[in-house]
């Protein structure tokens, strides 16, 4: 238990900046794996949206501090070349 005030407030907004991040995370996974699933059928115009989607939200995700900008960069950079090699 927390033996100030300050360490109680950082306890709960380290709670309320877990909450937010897990979410954030759990939508990048998923933004991944929809995108998998779009390259997987073939179909390059579903695939360069869902590319499109997960961009942006890996760019929102670094906006807020979720993730490193270079992890976030990786990451895109890594998706556009399986897009680039499926064409």
């Amino acid at each position: 238990m927390p033996n100030t005030k300050s360490a109680e407030r950082r306890m709960r907004n380290s709670a309320r900046k877990q909450l937010r991040n897990r979410s954030v995370k759990s939508r990048l996974k998923s933004m991944e794996r929809r995108y998998a699933a779009s390259l997987k059928t073939g179909k390059k115009e579903d695939a360069t949206t869902a590319l499109r989607e997960a961009i942006s939200t890996f760019d929102k995700a670094v906006k807020s501090g979720v993730i490193p900008r270079g992890t976030a960069n990786r990451k895109k950079s890594r998706l556009t070349l399986r897009l680039a090699s499926l064409k």
